[in-house]
């Protein structure tokens, strides 16, 4: 019976350090998780007073990006916006702007998310009056130069407005779509003026 007990202590104690190796080994095995912070939402550089210029593949300009501040995110190659303004120019139209406090662009910058204060504004031509467009958010899809919300809308031109739920902008054709509770009132350009006394 004593030579039993004597064995089964070195047994045991081996058992157990057995056990608490099989433990430390999981237990500090970072390999899964690396630890340089590639895995965290943190932007690796941030810039203030930012300027971005896209440019096609004929090396035309295809519209320049401002922004109070931008923030790279290297986990998912997004960028954040701080008071981004959208411009496209076209010597053969009209100036469009389009500006928020926020701003989200996608990885290859082909989507921009802008929120709070969206405001497009489209300048005058020779025929028309500058064009307003008001909503809480849009997406830019900047690329193929269209944008959609589906937030309410306030469309202002002159004396004319017109507002609605939901929008389809087509910016190569300078079309602003309303897609339901559309109401307005349009001001008609042929309507013979007052005379000012």
């Amino acid at each position: 019976m004593k030579r039993w007990s004597s064995a089964a202590l070195p047994i045991f104690i081996m058992l157990v350090l057995a056990a608490l190796t099989f433990w430390l080994r999981y237990a500090t095995d970072i390999s899964e998780s690396r630890g340089d912070g590639s895995r965290r939402h943190d932007p690796d550089y941030i810039v203030s007073d930012a300027t971005v210029r896209r440019i096609d593949q004929g090396g035309a300009l295809q519209y320049t990006l401002y922004a109070d501040e931008i923030r790279h995110y290297p986990d998912d190659d997004t960028v954040d916006l701080v008071k981004p303004r959208l411009v496209y120019l076209n010597p053969t139209k009209p100036t469009v702007s389009i500006s928020a406090l926020q701003g989200h662009l996608s990885a290859k910058g082909e989507r921009v998310d802008l929120k709070e204060n969206v405001e497009v504004r489209r300048e005058a031509t020779a025929n028309y009056p500058p064009l307003l467009v008001e909503t809480p958010e849009l997406t830019v899809l900047t690329d193929v130069e269209k944008a959609f919300t589906e937030s309410p809308v306030v469309i202002t031109q002159g004396n004319s407005w017109i507002k609605g739920v939901g929008m389809q902008v087509d910016h190569k054709l300078q079309t602003y779509l309303l897609e339901s509770r559309v109401t307005g009132e349009i001001e008609s350009r042929s309507a013979k003026k007052k005379p000012t006394t």
